[in-house]
């Protein structure tokens, strides 16, 4: 029963990043060849704030409030409690993060220049605080977050292909997403009303004493998409529009075949919570392991294939630059399994914290050192996210290796 659960959550969230991949791409070739490059670049770097403004208004409850309602999930009071600090919490933190977004808009010239355009994406943002995607992951009802996701970007993508068609046209991107999220919204909470979950508000201070225990969580996941969204920020900073378009378009490739990642890990979370099992992670490994590296093998030579059905032959340039970031594949995989499934689950969240805090800081004294010799080019930030992915899988793996003998030594033994 626990293994077809295991399966069945982890097929949903499969389905979900799959998803999650195919949209983006369906939209990707349109929205390059209806916007001309430099408006491109704008909805690129405005993208890669939101990621961070999504970090910050998320700050880790999916992993926090998950492990909260994993452990009360008997108890429909306590759910509706940790529902009520959880959004609490957020909603002040969204409330902050809209603060952010107007001193950042106004010191970044290319947000400044397309203020409206970067707040409607940040209201998008601000709507996922009511999506209650913690709940539905600590219930193991993944079917719910992935039905609901399907639903709202099968409306905003529709609406893309009908209503956008040239750059006067880009506020439109925005709004079509908050469109999508309320609709979303309410597909949610009429599952809530079916759970018959009732939510109870208790005031700030245990807002407050939730954004505290759960900022170990946003710390580790701010500093793992640092990386990515910094150096698309420096690009966007020290280069040309049109360059933050090509690297745009080849992070938006990698961390979408980096997203089918993710439901391996999510769906094996909650399990690893409850059991500690390290025979589940060798497993995962070694099933999935050959089939990344085959698909590396691959990605490398149909890359310029790739790159000109997506974005067109404007976007060659890009190749050589989308062949150096292969390599952050095979690592990108290794350190996400190492990470939450593996050390959050026997307690060393500090531990994951700390292999990204390393990695990032890495990153960015690498970043510099590109500024200070003048040779920040795409490759040269290419190479450097390698290096970055290479040291959050190696640092982890060292933590693996000194705590595994915290692992369940009876399930571990099963099945080898």
């Amino acid at each position: 029963m626990k293994k077809n659960k295991i399966v069945n959550n982890t097929i949903m969230l499969m389905i979900f990043n799959i998803a999650k991949i195919i949209f983006p791409f369906i939209t990707l070739p349109y929205l390059t060849r209806v916007l001309t490059t430099d408006t491109y670049g704008v909805v690129t770097y405005a993208k890669t704030i939101m990621n961070y403004m999504q970090i910050f208004v998320d700050f880790g409850f999916v992993l926090s409030a998950t492990k909260d309602i994993v452990k009360c999930r008997e108890n429909k009071n306590e759910i509706g409690q940790v529902i009520g600090d959880t959004m609490v919490a957020r909603i002040m933190l969204g409330l902050l993060g809209f603060l952010l977004v107007l001193i950042i808009s106004i010191a970044l010239p290319i947000l400044r220049a397309n203020i409206l355009y970067t707040i409607l994406s940040y209201i998008a943002v601000f709507l996922s605080i009511f999506l209650m995607d913690f709940l539905f992951r600590g219930l193991e009802k993944m079917h719910i977050i992935t039905i609901r996701f399907i639903v709202m970007k099968v409306i905003s993508t529709i609406l893309t292909f009908i209503l956008i068609k040239d750059d006067s046209d880009l506020l439109l991107i925005p709004i079509l997403e908050i469109l999508s999220s309320i609709f979303a919204i309410i597909l949610v909470y009429f599952e809530m009303k079916k759970l018959d979950f009732k939510i109870k508000f208790s005031g700030y201070k245990n807002a407050i004493n939730a954004i505290k225990d759960s900022f170990v969580y946003f710390l580790s996941n701010v500093a793992s998409t640092s990386f990515n969204a910094l150096s698309t920020i420096m690009i966007g900073i020290y280069i040309t529009p049109t360059e933050v378009a090509y690297w745009g378009v080849c992070i938006q490739i990698i961390g979408t075949i980096q997203a089918c990642y993710s439901p391996i890990g999510d769906g094996i979370y909650p399990e690893m919570i409850k059991n500690q099992n390290l025979n589940l992670i060798k497993k995962i490994i070694k099933i999935f392991l050959p089939i990344i590296i085959i698909g590396c093998v691959c990605a490398y030579f149909l890359a310029d294939v790739g790159l000109m059905i997506l974005g067109g032959a404007e976007y060659l340039n890009a190749v050589p630059v989308f062949r150096i970031l292969i390599p952050s594949l095979l690592f990108g995989f290794l350190a996400i399994i190492l990470g939450w499934p593996t050390l959050g689950a026997i307690g060393k969240s500090k531990q994951v914290t700390m292999s990204t805090i390393i990695g990032i800081s890495t990153n960015i004294i690498l970043l510099i050192c590109l500024i200070i010799t003048k040779k920040f080019t795409l490759i040269n930030v290419a190479i450097i996210r390698d290096i970055t992915e290479f040291i959050f899988f190696a640092v982890r793996f060292y933590f693996f290796n000194k705590y595994k003998y915290l692992f369940r030594k009876d399930l571990a033994k099963e099945g080898e």
